[in-house]
């Protein structure tokens, strides 16, 4: 079942890219635009990198707010849509999280949302280190989970944790399978959840610490 998961969502990012929104409006109950922008009050400094762009919502809005923003995706579909949906404003990079194209110390925040294992991966990790300035912060938007009680918010719910996008409990989750990676970084940690009308979502702030 995992497997298929993944190869389902490889397809949706890649030669299915074009679905992209309506298949997350679908299984957020139309919250996933909203859920993205949680993650702005975190946000610090005015050099922004974001991981995994897709289809360039973040990036439409962090262009508005006139910050220096930077994104990367492995997805050359995926930068096609997000050019489109920033008029040919954004600035996009096709790379991997395991190896930024950026100088050390580039940016004041790096931010994540709802990314996929890749982001707990050490290399991962010590990339976005080294590329964070020092008071640097990472956010990553790492799951949510549809908290009301009308039958559609419960199917979606159930349908979030059978694809993994939602742990049953996402503070035992961070705890055991992602803290330790941020901490063996170097990283300082801090877990938030945030309540978005009937969701519940999972905020992992890391802080490279000042030296």
């Amino acid at each position: 079942m995992k497997a298929i998961l993944r190869f389902f969502f490889k397809l949706l990012y890649h030669q299915f890219a074009f679905a992209y929104d309506f298949v997350a409006a679908t299984v957020s109950v139309g919250q996933w635009k909203n859920w993205v922008s949680s993650i702005l009050p975190f946000i610090t400094g005015t050099r922004i990198l974001e991981i995994g762009h897709g289809p360039g919502h973040l990036q439409r809005i962090l262009l508005t707010r006139g910050l220096d923003s930077v994104a990367i995706d492995e997805s050359a579909t995926m930068a096609l849509l997000a050019k489109h949906n920033t008029d040919g404003k954004a600035t996009l990079a096709r790379a991997l999280a395991q190896g930024f194209p950026f100088a050390d110390s580039s940016f004041d925040t790096i931010v994540a949302t709802f990314p996929a294992e890749y982001i707990n991966d050490p290399p991962t990790l010590v990339e976005v280190k080294r590329c964070l300035s020092d008071g640097g912060r990472f956010i990553v938007l790492l799951a949510a989970m549809q908290m009301g009680r009308k039958p559609l918010e419960r199917a979606m719910s159930l349908l979030f944790r059978i694809t993994h996008q939602s742990p049953v409990d996402p503070i035992e989750v961070v705890s055991e399978r992602l803290k330790a990676p941020f901490v063996e970084t170097g990283l300082e940690v801090e877990i938030k959840e945030l309540s978005i009308k009937s969701s519940l979502l999972l905020v992992i702030l890391a802080t490279k610490k000042e030296e």
